[in-house]
């Protein structure tokens, strides 16, 4: 391979890694507008809290823990901290896709993630302690394992034979479904916010404060979903990137009209919260597929994560679990279903493709829920993980954290 080759694949390889860092931007904001300005600071913590943790954690071992090299299929370790080797920063590394340290830091930025979307689910009531924790071990020890069963060369990406296996291309599963276990765990751990449900059950609407912002937000992460898609290619080949990049976009374009018109139709108003949740369940549908769907599939398959999202954020209602920002039904589900798409369309569709992918999302889903679950019950027995009823009322910014991220406004309303 001639250098120049090498460079451009390792320039996008890069590229695409800020495009990933960017998305926590896009999630920092998406949940600042669909929950109140009482939390604002407390959510913003939360956010930076967890990009930051999660670079060193991934330093000290969840590289090593995710890319063990040759391992049981089930959990192995390289050991503590990085190193490059000889062959790092040469062709032979990646056959010439990136060096060492551009896959380092690309993976990472996918580590973050997993901890973001349970952010979204339990914001307004969890304690700031208690959720740090939680990171901490979620993000440094469950993910990289999980990730380790397929994108480590372990027990998920030989199901059926070398050539076959589970496929999770950029993370419907490896990422956004680590992430919704925990966070339908979470959420049903903690318990709704005060005034969620009425005396007869009934949800109650709580409005974000801020909706620019989370539109603002969503449309940060369709662009940042570029790099989360674009670069799992890893490399930049014209024909695989240009192809990613168009499923991606048609996928997210399908899951916002989808929603839209489905929720139209049903509640008889034109919801952009609902729009918004759309693009971004559409968005994590084709994650698993991206480099398989033709675009007439990547639209299909984005149009019925739209339709899912209307029915999963009436679902988490119904079953009186409070999810703010719809994380669970944007992640979860929509994870759930592109994961299982693979193996009704594309070019791997069939039967045998589809137990495959049922496997790995039953592998995810037993693991982490039972991970996330021992976790948080722990905490919730000996530290507690909710803020007490006053704190929740006059809002975590000032509890938490002394300070308010709308001072003026709190000064006129007085």
């Amino acid at each position: 391979m001639e250098a120049g080759l090498f460079t451009a694949n390792n320039v996008w390889m890069m590229i695409c890694t800020g495009l990933v860092f960017f998305m926590h931007l896009g999630f920092s904001l998406l949940e600042i507008g669909l929950t109140r300005q009482k939390n604002t600071i407390n959510i913003l913590f939360k956010n930076v809290f967890i990009i930051c943790v999660g670079l060193l954690l991934y330093y000290i071992g969840g590289f090593n823990l995710m890319y063990p090299g040759d391992f049981n299929g089930y959990v192995g370790f390289a050991g503590f901290g990085l190193d490059p080797g000889e062959a790092g920063m040469t062709v032979e590394y990646a056959s010439g896709g990136y060096t060492y340290w551009t896959d380092f830091l690309f993976q990472a930025m996918f580590a973050a993630t997993a901890a973001t979307i349970v952010s979204g689910a339990v914001a307004e009531r969890i304690k700031i302690g208690p959720f740090m924790i939680f990171t901490i071990i979620y993000v440094g020890l469950v993910y990289p394992i999980v990730g380790s069963w397929q994108w480590g060369g372990g027990f998920l990406s030989t199901l059926g034979g070398d050539d076959a296996g589970f496929h999770d291309f950029a993370g419907s599963t490896l990422v956004h479904s680590v992430g919704g276990w925990a966070a339908l765990i979470a959420v049903y751990l903690l318990g709704p916010r005060i005034g969620k449900f009425g005396e007869d059950g009934k949800p109650n609407a709580i409005p974000g404060h801020n909706i620019p912002f989370a539109a603002a937000g969503v449309l940060i992460l369709w662009l940042g979903w570029f790099g989360f898609n674009g670069g799992s290619v890893l490399s930049a080949d014209p024909a695989g990137t240009s192809l990613v990049l168009v499923t991606t976009s048609l996928a997210a374009a399908a899951g916002g009209v989808g929603a839209f018109i489905f929720s139209t139709i049903l509640y008889k108003n034109y919801d952009l919260t609902m729009f918004l949740n759309g693009i971004l369940g559409g968005l994590v549908g084709i994650t698993a597929g991206a480099d398989l769907m033709s675009p007439l599939e990547s639209i299909i398959i984005g149009g019925i994560a739209g339709v899912i999202i209307v029915f999963g954020v009436a679902l988490i209602d119904k079953i009186k679990l409070d999810d703010p920002v719809g994380a669970i039904a944007v992640h979860l589900i929509c994870g759930i279903w592109g994961t299982l798409a693979v193996g009704i369309f594309g070019a791997k569709a069939g039967g045998d493709q589809f137990i495959y992918q049922l496997a790995g999302v039953g592998a995810a889903a037993v693991f982490c829920s039972l991970c996330a679950f021992i976790i948080l019950y722990t905490l919730k027995k000996t530290i507690g993980i909710r803020v007490s009823k006053e704190e929740e009322i006059e809002g975590l910014d000032l509890h938490e954290h002394g300070m308010d991220a709308y001072p003026d406004f709190r000064l006129n309303q007085h």
